[in-house]
């Protein structure tokens, strides 16, 4: 049975993809950011002044025991993202975690485990499920129309100090493997409609300040038959982000975020595919749709737990490999 009443959802993390969320969240119809939370409680103030939410908070432990909160949107550190999905669980509100859901299998069984005792809604922020230009693609395929054949993949930033997306310190430190290629590694077997049977991957050296490994590539191959080839830098000068090229019976694709062209650089108009050109923001409707519908969102917990088993096996051959 759907659900109209307003659903208040609190907001964890006043960074970059915090402000995502909160701007995406005032789009959608019905739903209240009712508090955020972020590193202090006068960061927490700044965030809710900036986004025009009325309660900042200083922990999450406050926001869950706050009855009037619905649901919760972690946009927190990755090593975070665990414990805090757990304790979400446990205090009886739907959450959605931003990628990656743990930075180790065990962690991330623990959250599935969680989820399934609860019933709640438990949602991973894989976005490119709901970027237009992957949407696009995936009608084709379900269609009939369109068989992929390999996706070439770059994932590109340029990060020898540990600053966020704003250019500011992390007290964290971000990783090619559990977080980048979760992406990707999730969206080949999504699209292809079929699981990965191979994995492997290499590394370059370790930084030494940063102590992870700063340039990774990793190969897949699905059950079908279709190939993944994935390149991951820290050290790349030039654009950044990721590029997915997907090569296949019936044409070729690039993707970039929400935009889409052929592999002759003819741009694709995706801006039909969806009530927004905005995937973060589809993500959110998802999730509030789920919670109001009672039903498994895209991008459950379940749904993406073979990403992160597959991401296990591709760190143990890492970490069997020593490397300068």
């Amino acid at each position: 049975m759907t659900d109209d009443r307003t659903l208040r959802v609190a907001l964890a993390g006043g960074g970059a993809f915090g402000a995502k969320h909160a701007a995406a969240l005032r789009r959608i119809e019905g739903v209240e950011v009712a508090a955020v939370v972020s590193g202090s409680l006068e960061s927490a103030r700044t965030f809710a002044a900036e986004q025009g939410v009325g309660r900042a908070v200083a922990s999450l432990d406050e926001v869950l025991a706050m009855d009037d909160v619905d649901a919760v949107v972690l946009a927190t550190p990755t090593p975070l993202h665990a414990e805090q999905t757990l304790a979400c669980l446990a205090a009886g509100k739907h959450v959605q975690v931003e990628i990656p859901l743990a930075a180790s299998l065990g962690d991330a069984e623990a959250c599935l485990a969680a989820q399934r005792r609860t019933g709640l809604v438990a949602m991973v922020g894989h976005t490119r499920r709901f970027n237009p230009s992957h949407q696009w693609v995936r009608r084709q395929i379900r269609a009939g129309e369109y068989t992929i054949q390999q996706m070439d993949v770059q994932t590109y930033f340029f990060r020898r100090s540990n600053l966020n997306a704003l250019g500011q310190p992390r007290s964290w430190t971000d990783h090619l493997l559990w977080h980048h290629a979760a992406h990707t590694v999730d969206l080949f077997a999504y699209q292809t409609g079929s699981p990965i049977v191979q994995a492997n991957a290499v590394q370059g050296p370790i930084h030494p300040e940063l102590g992870i490994a700063m340039d990774m590539s990793v190969q897949l191959r699905a059950e079908n038959g279709a190939l993944c080839t994935l390149s991951l830098s820290f050290n790349n000068d030039g654009p950044l982000g990721t590029f997915f090229r997907y090569i296949g019976d019936n044409g070729t694709y690039l993707a970039r975020y929400d935009d889409l062209v052929t592999g002759r650089d003819e741009k694709i108009d995706v801006s039909g595919v969806d009530v927004s050109m905005d995937g973060i923001e589809l993500q959110d409707r998802e999730f509030v749709a789920a919670i109001r519908e009672g039903r498994e969102p895209n991008s459950s917990i379940a749904q993406v737990m073979s990403c992160y088993r597959t991401l296990a096996a591709l760190e143990e051959q890492l970490t069997a490999v020593p490397v300068a």
